[in-house]
């Protein structure tokens, strides 16, 4: 029996990078995953290649209406919904005076809008199915260290952290067994750090240096190394943690 056995995931972000390992992971642990991203294909080749037990569905996370096709359609495919992992997310440069008002839209909408969204879409589900549930957010190292080239990405994941917290306090008041925690990782190497890698700012290799350097153990870190944080948080063996903070960043948000 696998440390997911029984349980049923809506993973979004779920075509690439940390979404895909989590979903990968989810699966290798004996659970069911609904793979939700705006990159269908990207989404539909994955759950094909893992089976019967992922499927995927198109989710634009700024839209309230997408999120409860996407919740109704877990439900349909799996039976249930018990955990929701909310990974969908983006970085882009932009300080207060220079970022484009464009910019700050975008983030905040999926990566602080967008996860509000599915919690309010999933949870009620997630009441419903009678069982222990856990709700997964990805954050950030930035969300306890903020960096002065990313405002609107340090504003989206500080908020996001309150978020988590307040649904972690809210659940356990009402007494529904619905745990909320959230994983911060570091420089993660996924597309979105790619983006950065060859954006043209600098020589790639320059860039990678620099990432790496920000955290003490000198590297980039792997997503399967977040994936198994998450995977952790949203088991039965975290059944007594809420509102917490895992970091996943190398040692960054305490480095000197």
């Amino acid at each position: 029996m696998g440390r997911m056995s029984g349980k049923v995931a809506l993973v979004t972000g779920g075509a690439e990078g940390i979404g895909a390992a989590v979903g990968r992971l989810i699966v290798a642990e004996g659970g069911s995953v609904m793979l939700c991203d705006v990159q269908l294909d990207k989404a539909n080749a994955l759950a094909e290649e893992l089976g019967e037990k992922a499927a995927a569905f198109e989710l634009d996370v700024r839209d309230l209406g997408q999120w409860q096709k996407a919740v109704n359609a877990t439900v349909e495919r799996f039976g249930k919904l018990t955990v929701l992992c909310n990974i969908a997310g983006i970085s882009e440069p932009g300080n207060v005076v220079d970022g484009s008002l464009d910019t700050w839209g975008r983030t905040i909408d999926i990566n602080l809008n967008g996860p509000f969204y599915g919690c309010r879409a999933a949870l009620p589900e997630m009441e419903a199915s009678g069982e222990p549930g856990a709700i997964v957010n990805i954050g950030s190292m930035i969300a306890i260290r903020a960096a002065a080239f990313v405002a609107a990405y340090s504003a989206s994941k500080a908020g996001l952290l309150g978020l988590t917290r307040s649904i972690a306090l809210d659940c356990a008041e009402r007494g529904v067994p619905i745990r909320a925690n959230m994983v911060h990782p570091g420089a993660i190497r996924t597309p979105m750090y790619d983006r950065y890698k060859y954006s043209g700012m600098d020589e790639p290799e320059n860039i990678e240096r620099d990432f790496a350097a920000t955290h003490p153990m000198n590297r980039i870190g792997e997503p399967e190394e977040v994936a198994r944080a998450v995977v952790f948080l949203a088991s039965d063996e975290a059944s007594f943690t809420t509102g917490c903070d895992f970091v996943v960043d190398g040692g960054g948000s305490i480095r000197s």
